[in-house]
């Protein structure tokens, strides 16, 4: 076990003393400093790297964050959170050269393999912007390295949290704890939407959290107060963020459908937008006539996006000739025709989509409430909108509670469903 973690350490501080990683601008990726012997001595083939690998993020000096990821024979690669297991893109090796790409976030993992560990960087797959140091070995299924201590208490529960640590920034969240052992799942439910899939473990009075879906790692880290309490951080690459948790079985946010509403002046919601071929649809348009809608306003970028994409794909196809539609009004980071069509056409095969999705603009809140002007207080991607046969606004709701979130998820379910078969019973 020490060995292991000096290992780490040891690539580490090299990593942060002399910059020995080196990209060409095509897909090979080179190791400064090693000789085309080597290069050939570690060539891969698809058998090396097939299996389940533990890797770990090095966000910022001092501060590791670890992710598991499992790669098939077939090509496929999944990163595994807790209970979740998350397609990514498949794998391509180049000579010595391992590409992990995540396209729904437009990045991949750039790594070479040397003394069975692969070492490299998530980056951008057009080469612009940051990169994050990586270095992953194979068969490790402790998330983060144990020491052996016994949790001082089992924290699973529900909590009141607040992020944040100025009055008027301050964010109130809940958080969902389940552990068994030293080991730990969790999310946080704010009013925009979850966390998502957290695991990690907790030792004595520490806890550790991370995860990991494609775009950047997640990490929270606390201690357990004397009280019971929780009192930690988010950490990213720039910035940490504390939070306090305290234990309360009845732990709210406010109603998902009390929060983004119309503007007083219409009960109505109607708009019209290009799809990615550039043909404008609309909200009025006759396939849509004396049907109830679902519009939802989202992106293919956002997570809690994905995960309503993910309910909404099968839902729509098991409830479609009952006369309802669904509607996607999505605000992308680029809104230019090649990059709609590749980035809707991939969104649409991961999720299976059959229903309508639209370009709404690029994505800025802003920007939403200048296009959809009869909204108000918009504040979440996504925000989803309850349409009756007439274009009369019934509900909206604000975010998204996903699986991560157990009864929250299946609550959302159940009032989903209702609302759609209530609107459906109406009479034209």
């Amino acid at each position: 076990m020490k060995k292991i973690l000096a290992s780490i350490t040891s690539f580490i501080a090299v990593i942060l003393v002399a910059p020995a990683i080196s990209f060409a601008t095509g897909s090979k990726l080179f190791i400064s400093g090693c000789n085309k012997d080597t290069l050939t001595m570690n060539k891969l083939h698809p058998e090396i790297i097939t299996g389940k690998w533990r890797g770990v993020f090095s966000i910022r000096p001092g501060v590791d964050v670890p992710f598991h990821f499992e790669v098939e024979s077939g090509g496929a690669v999944y990163l595994l959170n807790g209970e979740e297991k998350f397609a990514a893109g498949s794998f391509k090796i180049t000579d010595d050269s391992l590409f992990i790409p995540f396209p729904l976030f437009e990045n991949e993992l750039a790594l070479s393999y040397e003394d069975n560990l692969l070492k490299g960087v998530l980056r951008k797959q057009n080469l612009k912007g940051n990169t994050t140091l990586v270095k992953a070995q194979k068969g490790i299924t402790d998330r983060f390295y144990e020491t052996g201590s016994s949790p001082v208490k089992d924290i699973s529960g529900t909590y009141d949290v607040v992020f944040g640590s100025e009055e008027n920034k301050k964010e109130k969240a809940v958080g969902i704890f389940q552990q068994k052992g030293n080991r730990v799942t969790a999310t946080f439910l704010r009013v925009t939407g979850d966390s998502r899939f957290l695991e990690g473990t907790i030792e004595d009075n520490q806890l550790q959290l991370s995860s990991f879906i494609g775009s950047s790692p997640s990490y929270y880290k606390a201690i357990i107060q004397a009280d019971g309490s929780l009192k930690g951080e988010n950490i990213n690459a720039r910035s940490a963020v504390p939070f306090v948790a305290s234990l309360n079985p009845d732990a709210a946010l406010p109603d998902a459908y009390s929060l983004t509403k119309l503007k007083e002046t219409t009960t109505n919601f109607s708009f019209s937008f290009p799809d990615a071929n550039g043909k404008i649809t609309s909200s009025t348009d006759s396939r849509f006539a004396g049907k109830p809608l679902i519009v939802t306003i989202g992106g293919t970028w956002c997570p809690n996006c994905m995960d309503e994409a993910n309910f909404l794909g099968p839902w729509y196809e098991k409830n479609k000739d009952r006369g309802i539609e669904v509607i996607a009004l999505q605000y992308e980071r680029q809104t230019d025709a090649p990059y709609i069509k590749k980035t809707f056409d991939r969104f649409k095969k991961q999720y299976g989509l059959t229903y309508t999705l639209l370009v709404g603009g690029i994505a800025d809140k802003q920007v939403v409430t200048a296009s959809l002007p009869a909204l108000q207080n918009f504040i979440s991607f996504p925000t989803t909108l309850f349409i009756d046969r007439n274009g009369k606004v019934s509900k909206i709701h604000t975010g998204f509670s996903g699986p991560a979130t157990g009864e929250y998820y299946d609550a959302f379910i159940k009032n989903f469903n209702a609302e759609v078969d209530r609107l459906l019973a109406a009479s034209k």
